[in-house]
């Protein structure tokens, strides 16, 4: 008898534990707080048609030049000729990327209905083509195809989260472009699993960022999975004095390439702290380390020369979009008054790889005076 009340125990805590993981897994993935924001002048005006041309849907192979083409190991010497086919080949894509976080950005500002419908448009000819899924791919190729999703998907969140509902009377082309999105998260996962650990750098971030967006804005448990799983290997890869050494191999570049990684490093830990999942303390603090270890070297890049061995090229971080990443760092961990001095500075912070303006998500708050862009 005692041991048949034992199993029923047993069975209950197993059905109970069933039970509580179902409701969790039902809860649905979110983002942050800031996603959740009202379109800020909604005019309620009827849909109007977009007027602008849909940029070609890429549905070719996945084969480009890199700008970097014959720098050797390090990858930090630009090729002129490369880059100039490499922008030829993928205008039509970049158009797409930038053209709907520009959209995106006004709709949310303004209200204009155009922009939203060129959005509806644009995505929706590019999901219906299936772009971006061809299976013939380099490795310039396919990093294009995380870019573009990562930009794609997390500007797509701020319509789909928005509590004035923009998407509602759109289901059936949401779904459509949705699909599309876990269509490129699940590839992305293909292209991106498995690597050997001296080649998993900041694209293999930037993929998990991507494959991040992509979960949240498809509900995909799976997806968000790999993607925090992905930041687990990038902040075991950050040394006690906060550097990346698979980043360092860019030579003068190296600091910039610490930078770029933060980018899609602290937009996963924000996305993962809205979810229950704090990656702040992982790796002894990982993510921290390397942020101080990047503003230490803005201010004074003589470190990263010497791990490196070369001079670091400075001309990338003149941008102050390159610091994006600051607005989700600074809700995970306390900034000191002197950077977030040096943010407010900067503020409003855009990425189009980050889903346009990420100040607008994590300070909407910050009172900077508006920017052209």
């Amino acid at each position: 008898m005692r041991a048949q009340r034992l199993r029923l125990s047993l069975l209950t805590c197993t059905v109970l534990a069933g039970l509580l993981a179902g409701t969790v897994q039902a809860a649905g993935l979110v983002p942050p707080p800031g996603y959740y924001a009202a379109i800020e002048q909604d005019k309620k005006a009827e849909p109007q048609a977009c007027a602008l041309a849909t940029p070609k849907p890429y549905t070719d192979a996945l084969v480009f030049r890199s700008k970097y083409e014959g720098s050797g190991q390090a990858r930090a010497t630009l090729n002129r000729e490369a880059e100039k086919d490499f922008r030829e080949k993928t205008k039509a894509i970049n158009e797409l990327e930038r053209g709907v976080n520009k959209q995106v950005m006004r709709y949310m500002r303004d209200g204009r209905p155009q922009d939203l419908q060129c959005t509806l448009q644009w995505l929706g000819a590019w999901a219906q083509a299936d772009a971006l899924l061809s299976t013939d791919y380099n490795h310039t190729g396919k990093s294009m195809r995380k870019w573009a999703l990562g930009s794609l998907a997390s500007a797509w969140l701020r319509l789909k989260f928005s509590e004035s509902r923009p998407l509602a009377p759109y289901a059936q082309q949401s779904r459509l472009i949705e699909a599309w999105f876990a269509k490129l998260a699940e590839q992305t996962v293909k292209d991106w699993s498995g690597l050997p650990l001296k080649q998993i750098n900041n694209h293999s971030y930037w993929a998990a960022w991507a494959v991040m967006a992509s979960a949240v804005a498809t509900d995909r448990r799976e997806l968000f999975d790999w993607s925090v799983a992905q930041f687990q290997v990038a902040a075991g890869q950050v040394d006690g004095d906060g550097f990346l050494p698979n980043e360092l191999k860019r030579r003068q570049r190296a600091l910039a390439y610490h930078n770029y990684s933060l980018q899609p490093l602290a937009m996963i830990a924000a996305f993962a702290q809205a979810n229950g999942v704090d990656l702040r303390d992982d790796h002894d603090a990982a993510l921290r380390r390397l942020a101080e270890r990047v503003l230490q070297g803005v201010d004074d890049p003589d470190a990263f020369a010497d791990k490196a061995g070369k001079r670091q090229n400075m001309s990338e971080l003149k941008e102050d979009g390159k610091f994006a990443w600051l607005e989700p760092y600074c809700t995970l961990y306390r900034c000191s008054a002197e950077t977030l001095k040096w943010k407010q500075s900067m503020q409003p912070l855009k990425n189009f790889r980050l889903g346009g303006d990420v100040t607008r998500l994590f300070d909407p708050k910050a009172q900077a005076p508006e920017k052209k862009g």
